[in-house]
């Protein structure tokens, strides 16, 4: 009877029991929107003292500028990479990752107060609207002077729109004005834009940060070199800033075999991810050595500090930035972002490479600038080898908790640091006097047919040391007599004459035939 009982009553109470708990659930969610559930009732110190501030602040103040200010000191008690990206900056840094801008594609450079088209991108939107190199460009749409003292991110943001937009630029060649009308598009930007055979069997390839697209054109060069012979490979990540850490697991993919571990990242919300092989790679087990120096840093840390780990390159130049923390994009309702750091990343042995930040942003970013005040970058000293040591399969120790220490120390080029040689180089007129010297003998540079033939034809001559002179001192510098820096000059003359006919790759291959890092490298492959 009782069991009957049950089984009439038992439908009813669970429907009574469903619809009190719709109610509580209702009730709940009222509350919790409210912002009195589970809340203390009061308002915070820090929102007090904004209130206080809007209100009784003795001058008036702007709310954009201010809580952007608030949350940049706050981001700084943080850590030295979380950032914030105020929303008219969010397009251009999205812009870097991906790879392409908006724009009408030529390359330029201010001299003497006037844009000077010193490169068109082939096909893009100013080629085939008739832009020449040596053009000099005076306005934009008969309005915008593009003239003056302008800095180069002003000029840009004059010059760069929407695909599709067409603007009207007036330009001066060979001394007759002349209008042109530019429909704007997509520009591709290359992370990957050098590569090129050093020897029948070395190949070199440059990667300049990890974009969108870097795996996609890492694998297009290597591929490219692989159909010229190429069997060992100098990998040079030498000043490159990272970028998206997917780009650089993937390549290293490419040089690991089986399921080796990459890198895991771990952080305090978040759980640990680890980044292992996922394909046959077509390079893993080649020759392979990477160029490094302290301004590598993060994704390419990650790169490098894999291989290493793996005993699979030999690492040459000098110790890596020093940056493993990673950052995760936050959009915000203004328009702006938030680029939060998130996690720590870990090489497959272990190690954490970043560096400590635990004296203030500026200390931090004062960091580079001691380690050659400290005299590291001209000496190896085993002592200032700091970290967990760990083995490698092979029993070589590596280092964590500062940046990625090379297998074969580099020392910097003192050469550089020349007082006469960086007055040169900081006001471009080495710049100025190659662009003027190619307009000048166009048909000749234009007959240079390959890299091969202009390097063993093209020397400054006498009289061209005349005219380097007379520009030098058009900018009140003087011709240094130290040969060593004529050298230096000499040298970077020669290799932006190179990229004036050949592009990225020939300014490297000029500079690489004189770099001692570049030698060291060669000198591991034989």
């Amino acid at each position: 009877m009782s069991g009957k009982k049950l089984s009439i009553w038992l439908p009813l109470l669970l429907a009574v029991i469903l619809v009190i708990g719709m109610i509580l659930g209702y009730q709940l969610n009222v509350t919790t929107q409210s912002g009195s559930f589970l809340h203390n009732g009061g308002s915070s110190s820090l929102q007090e003292v904004i209130d206080l501030i809007n209100t009784k602040y003795v001058d008036a103040i702007r709310p954009d500028s201010f809580k952007q200010a608030m949350i940049e000191q706050s981001l700084a008690n943080l850590d030295p990479h979380s950032v914030y990206i105020p929303p008219k900056e969010v397009k251009e840094v999205n812009e870097e990752l991906m790879g392409n801008f908006q724009g009408i594609g030529v390359e330029f450079q201010v001299f003497n107060d006037t844009i000077n088209v010193v490169n068109v991108i082939p096909n893009g939107p100013a080629a085939q609207a008739g832009m020449m190199v040596g053009d000099a460009l005076l306005k934009a749409n008969d309005t915008i002077q593009l003239v003056g003292k302008l800095d180069p991110h002003s000029i840009k943001n004059k010059l760069r729109g929407p695909s599709g937009s067409v603007v009207k630029i007036t330009l001066l060649r060979n001394g007759q004005l002349q209008n042109v009308t530019i429909k704007r598009g997509s520009i591709l930007v290359p992370s990957v834009e050098v590569a090129y055979m050093v020897t029948t069997d070395v190949g070199y390839i440059k990667i300049n940060r990890f974009g969108e697209r870097t795996f996609e054109e890492f694998m297009q060069k290597l591929e490219g070199l692989q159909k010229q012979g190429m069997k060992k490979l100098i990998l040079d990540l030498r000043g490159n800033g990272g970028g998206i850490l997917t780009e650089a697991t993937a390549i290293a993919d490419q040089f690991l075999d089986d399921e080796k571990l990459i890198v895991y990242t771990e952080g305090a919300h978040s759980p640990r991810i680890d980044y292992r092989c996922k394909r046959d790679g077509i390079f893993e087990k080649n020759p392979l050595v990477v160029l490094v120096n302290e301004t590598t840093a993060s994704a390419s840390e990650v790169l490098s500090g894999a291989l290493q780990d793996w005993n699979r390159a030999t690492i040459i130049g000098r110790r890596t930035f020093g940056k493993g923390l990673v950052q995760q994009q936050f959009q915000l309702s203004n328009g702006g972002a938030l680029r939060l750091t998130v996690a720590r990343y870990y090489t497959p042995l272990g190690r954490n490479i970043q560096k400590p930040y635990n004296k203030g942003k500026e200390a931090y970013e004062d960091e580079l600038i001691n380690r050659f005040h400290d005299g590291e970058l001209l000496k190896l000293d085993s002592s200032k080898l700091k970290g967990t040591a760990y083995k490698t399969p092979n029993g070589h120790l590596v280092y964590g908790g500062g940046g990625v220490t090379p297998d074969i120390f580099v020392p910097y080029d003192t050469t550089l640091l020349r007082s006469s040689l960086n007055k040169i180089f900081s006001k471009n007129t080495i710049n100025r006097y190659v662009y003027k010297l190619y307009l000048k003998n166009k048909q000749y540079f234009d007959n240079f047919k390959n890299m091969e033939a202009f390097e063993k034809a093209f020397q400054l001559n006498k009289a061209n040391w005349v005219k380097l002179e007379a520009c030098l001192q058009a900018d009140s510098l003087r011709l240094p007599q130290s040969a060593m820096v004529r050298n230096e000059l000499e040298l970077r003359v020669k290799a932006l004459m190179a990229r004036q006919l050949f592009g990225a790759t020939g300014y490297f291959e000029i500079i690489n035939a004189k770099d001692e890092t570049f030698e060291k490298a060669l000198q591991q492959m034989k």
